[in-house]
């Protein structure tokens, strides 16, 4: 099931993350603060973002500046490769709470054969098809 800390500042759902949902050398998603957490997360610009840090919600749809450039970039390739807008995620997120978030995109990713998690970077469910 999709938890609350698997959603990224940016709006990235990490539980449908290869990286996330990979067997070997796992990242533990965006929120994760243990000293091993992966590279990538720990020089994530938006993870790191003062702004989004001291924000009650920890979310970019609060900065005055949204999107940002980085957010921007990351949209528009995620848009294009994977059919997925963090940008709406956010407004899903900001207009309709996490709980609701969170039910959407259970019911639109989970796997309707084994009721894994479909990976975003792949587009197929990698427990029953790897």
């Amino acid at each position: 099931m999709i938890q609350p800390e698997h959603i990224a500042p940016c709006g990235m759902n990490c539980a449908l993350c290869l990286a996330y949902q990979r067997p070997k050398n796992k990242c533990l998603g965006c929120r994760d603060e243990t000293p091993k957490s992966a590279k990538s997360c720990e020089s994530c610009i938006i993870k790191n973002c003062e702004t989004i840090r001291n924000s009650p919600s920890h979310f970019c749809y609060e900065c005055p500046d949204i999107p940002c450039n980085r957010l921007k970039k990351l949209d528009i390739r995620y848009r294009k490769k994977y059919a997925m807008s963090m940008i709406d995620n956010l407004n899903e997120i900001k207009k309709d709470g996490i709980d609701s978030f969170l039910a959407s995109q259970t019911t639109k990713y989970t796997c309707p054969t084994c009721n894994g998690l479909i990976c975003i970077h792949r587009g197929r469910c990698l427990i029953c098809n790897p």
